[in-house]
């Protein structure tokens, strides 16, 4: 079976594999292989590799399939359930020996993985953290790769969902070099700094302190820090400095959005896109977002619903949606 594969001279091999295992981009599905002095490393995900090497050759390649990775599922009598971020295991365990089983096979399995934390908490207050339980590592900070982006970020602190990858790049692949886009709940900068890399002047607002101190740190990593400004405020005090001035809105505040739509339409120029996110009813998922908008904004804009897109199931018979939608004075 053919399958995409980095293709690098030998004397950059283990650099360029490096790069990529440290980025997680490596297919641990199948072998390195190596033919004529080059070397074929398969690859998961090739949109990304782009952002982690310069000009890389990714080429289709036959190459053997790795003998069976030994996973957690492998030490325990259960398949437990885990998400990875970056090279930590995040688990939802009340049971403390469970949790404790969990860990320990997490860390015995081939899985690269040092740090395992359990929720201890549900997201709460208005910066929406919530409290975790270190089983396993040194700290709660994590460094997460998506979509050739680096994000540093400690879970103790900051609100983040690796969940919302596809669903941040389906949004950062319609952005142009040209545009002025304002993140009006921008976190540690997850939507902001795609966009800059994508030649965006960015604004991100967030209430909470230290998801703006990553958003700068994260904007400086990724090499944009010239195009992202980062605010500490409540949008609602900011947008009246900034009227007029999006060409792109992202509103991904779900179950409160709606609060901050009269915000959004005064930051919005005359031709402006909102990604206003909301969670609603499986019956009419859309419809409220969208009456909403209209409340806010018409009559001084013509309302064009772009794109109605489901991003997840939240909860039974919820839907986590986006509207894509354009506003034109």
């Amino acid at each position: 079976m053919e399958v995409p594969c980095v293709r690098v001279a030998l004397e950059h091999g283990e650099a360029t594999r490096a790069a990529l295992a440290d980025a997680d981009l490596i297919d641990d599905g199948y072998e390195i292989a190596v033919e004529d002095g080059r070397i074929y490393i398969p690859i998961a995900d090739p949109d990304s590799a782009s952002g982690i090497l310069e000009d890389p050759e990714i080429v289709p390649r036959t190459v053997p399939e790795r003998e069976s990775q030994t996973m957690p599922a492998d030490l325990l009598a259960f398949e437990p359930t885990y998400e990875r971020l970056g090279r930590a295991a995040l688990i939802d365990e009340d049971d403390p020996e469970r949790a404790r089983a969990i860990a320990d096979a997490i860390l015995e399995s081939d899985l690269p993985v040092e740090t395992v934390l359990n929720k201890a908490s549900k997201v709460k207050g208005e910066t929406r953290v919530r409290d975790w339980e270190l089983l396993a590592g040194e700290n709660t900070e994590v460094v997460h790769r998506e979509y050739g982006c680096e994000f540093l970020l400690d879970l103790a602190d900051v609100y983040f969902s690796p969940r919302l990858a596809t669903e941040r790049h389906r949004v950062a692949e319609q952005v142009t070099a040209d545009e002025q886009a304002f993140d009006m709940f921008a976190g540690v900068g997850p939507f902001v700094v795609p966009f800059a890399k994508r030649g965006a002047e960015c604004i991100g607002v967030d209430i909470n302190p230290e998801a703006i101190e990553y958003l700068r740190e994260n904007a400086r990593r990724n090499g944009v820090a010239d195009r992202v400004t980062a605010i500490n405020d409540d949008v609602r005090t900011v947008a009246t400095g900034y009227e007029d001035w999006a060409d792109r809105i992202v509103m991904n505040l779900p179950h409160s959005a709606g609060e901050f739509l009269e915000s959004a339409v005064t930051l919005a120029g005359d031709d402006c896109t909102i990604h206003y996110y909301d969670i609603q009813h499986e019956d009419d998922p859309f419809g409220p977002g969208e009456r909403a908008i209209r409340a806010a904004a018409e009559p001084d804009y013509e309302i064009t619903v772009e794109t109605r897109h489901t991003v997840r199931s939240y909860a039974p018979h919820e839907l986590n949606v986006c509207l894509d939608v354009r506003l034109e004075r």
